[in-house]
């Protein structure tokens, strides 16, 4: 039986120092680490699909805390299908989470749900908000989506240096807008 160890930071700034000393205190082996600095959201994490294949049936898969794997319950319990599938325990080390045990995968399960429930109760009072939000009217209004690029004064822009026999291509290049963009705006002015 072999541990295989995933441990991961969201950003470039952060150091993966203290999960892999708890990993080597653990006396896994610095080859079974598998590691990487993405978030947790980023559903194409290179080092976390190499340690899912690396782990063999009698293996344990270790990670220190449930957010280094995943951030949603549905991904958790996809990720810890999987490993079962393959007849792999997962331990969680921060939350002593052990699938090995009917208790472990009780915990889990639990933990997952909870997870799940949050998630849902964020949606909601983020939507509630949004609707808040948008109910605004007059200077207290609220503006959703990207900010637009094409200004009255950027089309008058546009306009002048067409007139002056200015390429799209050129027109594109000091605006930063694309060619429909461009061309939607001088034709907006036709209309």
């Amino acid at each position: 039986m072999a541990q295989v160890a995933y441990i991961r930071v969201s950003s470039v700034g952060q150091s993966l120092d203290v999960q892999r000393d708890k990993m080597l205190a653990l006396g896994i082996e610095q080859e079974n680490i598998f590691e990487e600095k993405r978030s947790g959201l980023d559903s194409s994490r290179p080092a976390l699909k190499e340690a899912l294949r690396f782990a063999r049936k009698g293996d344990e898969f270790i990670v220190s805390r449930i957010d280094r794997l995943a951030r949603s319950a549905s991904d958790l319990l996809n990720i810890v299908k999987e490993l079962e599938a393959k007849g792999v325990t997962f331990k969680v080390l921060d939350q002593q989470i052990d699938t090995s045990t009917s208790t472990g995968k009780l915990l889990l399960g639990v933990l997952a749900l909870i997870a799940e429930f949050e998630t849902d109760i964020r949606k909601e009072r983020q939507m509630d908000g949004i609707a808040k939000a948008k109910a605004k009217t007059g200077a207290d209004a609220v503006k959703f989506g990207r900010k637009t690029l094409v200004t009255p004064e950027v089309v008058s822009e546009i306009v002048r240096m067409r007139d002056e026999g200015v390429l799209i291509k050129d027109i594109m290049a000091n605006t930063r807008l694309s060619k429909a963009s461009v061309y939607r705006a001088l034709s907006s002015l036709k209309t």
